[in-house]
């Protein structure tokens, strides 16, 4: 399923600066009977978003109207626990473009890149300068540039670079997931089977 192309973004962001956040709480298993990538951004995070009686609490970030964006930045190993892919269709469902971590579990990050969600993943020191300056002013704002791998705070100034694999990279420039990518090359798989001697 193809997504938007992703090449710069520039948003504020929605700090999580909470550590080892698992994909159950993500988006908890209970919500995990469809197989359609639509619909799991209401349940992100679910557990922490609403009590019992599925009100809102006011003390969660996502029900905080300070904070908005299209980059959520987590804290340190992000995604980790169980392999679900429906943890990285909930931040991409709720409208997330980008995570920003100092680690990712690796399982979480794939599902995110073969999805549309960039993971950044930064220095710890550079995430803590993150979170101290949305702290400060809310509409703090994150360039992240694909093409450059690179991330910028922008009322500092302050960059680092990040790592992305080449593959992963250029899909997610042109908005190709792995299915896309072979449709786009299928007259260049045609020509060389044609080639083949068998």
């Amino acid at each position: 399923m193809a997504y938007d192309k992703f090449n710069i973004l520039t948003s504020s962001a929605v700090p999580l600066p909470i550590e080892n956040v698992d994909t159950d709480q993500i988006i908890p298993a209970r919500f995990l009977k469809a197989t359609k990538r639509e619909g799991f951004g209401d349940n992100l995070f679910r557990d922490w978003r609403y009590n019992g009686d599925d009100t809102p609490k006011a003390d969660f970030v996502l029900n905080n109207p300070t904070y908005s964006g299209k980059i959520l930045v987590g804290g340190k190993n992000f995604g980790s626990g169980s392999s679900r892919e429906h943890a990285a269709w909930a931040v991409y469902d709720y409208g997330f473009r980008a995570v920003v971590s100092s680690f990712f579990a690796d399982i979480f990050k794939g599902n995110c890149l073969n999805i549309g969600v960039l993971p950044v993943q930064i220095s710890p020191e550079f995430l803590e300068n993150i979170f101290k300056a949305i702290e400060a002013d809310p509409k703090t704002e994150l360039e992240i540039n694909l093409p450059d791998q690179t991330i910028t705070l922008l009322s500092t100034g302050q960059q680092e670079s990040f790592a992305i694999n080449g593959y992963k990279k250029n899909n997610m420039m042109n908005g190709f997931d792995d299915i896309d990518y072979l449709q786009n090359i299928k007259e260049d798989i045609k020509a060389f089977a044609d080639k083949l001697p068998y």
